[in-house]
């Protein structure tokens, strides 16, 4: 029996759940069946139960199995029964199993429910060809499960050199370090691919990058992307833009976002940062995306280009995105040649959050690639980092 010790935190913790099995229920262990006692097949293990094939199953038996191999007499109605009524009621996959099965038989234990029919006595090759279709889906449906509960953020910018990148360093590093405390992990995707410096602005020196993730083609796994990562000191994974110059056009969307759904799955939040120029691939990418942050300037030329953005977006049928702008190095001087209600002219929309111009704080934070708390415990630039961190959670639908 274990007991939890208040002195230490959740993340001290980890749940462990029973594997799933395959379970047997057969007349006997006969033959090959008795061979597959404690075995694995398809990965799965084995769990024998020997009744006679009248028996009635509890359906409640099969919770967490992968699947369960039923025998069936087709000479007793009541084993035939016996498969028709479990089929009814269980959303585990039942494989029939039965001794020379006509092709009458197999047809008959298909319609009533049954993902394939084996012969008796049971053969491990003839089981593994009919379970790994079921691991295969069993892979996909948790695959999407998990990409569903992962977010995304994609953070664009209307001119390149607005801060957009150290902005976005500063707000996944508090995210990371918030995220933690949940037993949650943040990921930041630098795919700005030629001129990409996260890393930098994190201190960080990633030995893989990008690139090595597009080498790895057919081989990309989430065990190789998150290889791939290079963790911070406030736990968040980086996956950094290429060492060297790569073509825009070098990237196809399906390959991104391959990348981005197993990133998804490996993480719980993927935030990343898209290049200034606008191709196929990164559309397609921000089609996929939970939240798009659009970082602009507040003056005449910022706006326009930030609406330049908008209107890219609208036009490439992704209006529906949830779009929010925030004001890099805003100063309340500022408000007095550009008014609110300019840019909600300008982009049809309101700014939803302003980053202070600290300069004094921002610069030495990206320098030494640490949280701006480091440099200065408060500030006005960091009070509206936590401010957009918060309402990022907020967005996705995180709780905390």
């Amino acid at each position: 029996m274990s007991v939890i010790n208040p002195n230490e935190t959740a993340t001290a913790w980890k749940a462990h759940t029973r594997e799933a099995a395959v379970q047997l229920y057969l007349s006997g262990a006969d033959g090959d069946a008795a061979a597959l006692v404690g075995a694995r097949v398809a990965g799965f293990p084995l769990s024998l139960s020997v009744a006679p094939a009248t028996d009635l199953i509890d359906p409640e038996d099969l919770a967490g199995s992968a699947a369960a191999v039923v025998q069936v007499d087709p000479a007793d109605p009541k084993s035939m029964k016996r498969f028709e009524q479990l089929a009814a009621v269980t959303k585990t996959p039942l494989i029939a199993a039965a001794y020379e099965p006509p092709l009458a038989l197999v047809r008959q234990l298909v319609r009533a429910g049954a993902h394939d029919v084996v012969p008796l006595p049971l053969d491990i090759d003839d089981l593994e060809t009919s379970l790994l279709p079921i691991r295969d889906q069993i892979k996909r449906n948790t695959a999407s499960a998990q990409s569903a509960h992962g977010k995304m953020v994609c953070v664009i910018k209307s001119v390149g050199g607005i801060g957009a990148t150290a902005l976005l360093t500063q707000v996944a590093i508090r995210a990371a370090e918030n995220e933690a405390r949940f037993g949650r992990e943040v990921c930041l995707l630098d795919l700005d691919l030629q001129f990409g410096n996260a890393a930098f602005q994190l201190g960080l020196r990633p030995q893989l990058t990008f690139f090595d993730l597009m080498e790895a083609g057919g081989r990309l796994d989430g065990e190789l992307l998150r290889a791939t990562t290079t963790q911070h000191t406030s736990g968040l994974r980086l996956i950094g833009a290429p060492q060297s110059l790569m073509p825009l056009d070098s990237v196809n969307s399906e390959q991104i976002i391959e990348i981005a759904e197993i990133a998804k799955r490996e993480f719980g939040t993927v935030f990343v940062d898209l290049p200034a120029s606008w191709t196929n691939w990164s559309l397609s990418l921000m089609a996929q995306a939970d939240l798009v942050l659009l970082v602009t300037e507040l003056s005449v030329t910022g706006l326009h280009r930030a609406r330049r953005q908008v209107d890219l977006l609208r036009e490439q049928d992704l209006a529906s995105l949830d779009l929010r702008i925030i004001v890099n190095r805003f100063e309340k001087g500022l408000l007095k040649t550009v008014k609110p209600a300019d840019v909600q002219k300008a982009l049809g929309r309101d700014i939803a959050y302003t980053i202070a111009n600290e300069p004094a704080v921002m610069h030495p934070a990206i320098e030494q690639g640490v949280p701006l708390y480091e440099i200065k415990r408060k500030s006005a630039v960091g009070r509206d980092i936590d401010q957009l961190e918060a309402g990022i959670v907020r967005a996705l639908g995180r709780e905390r």
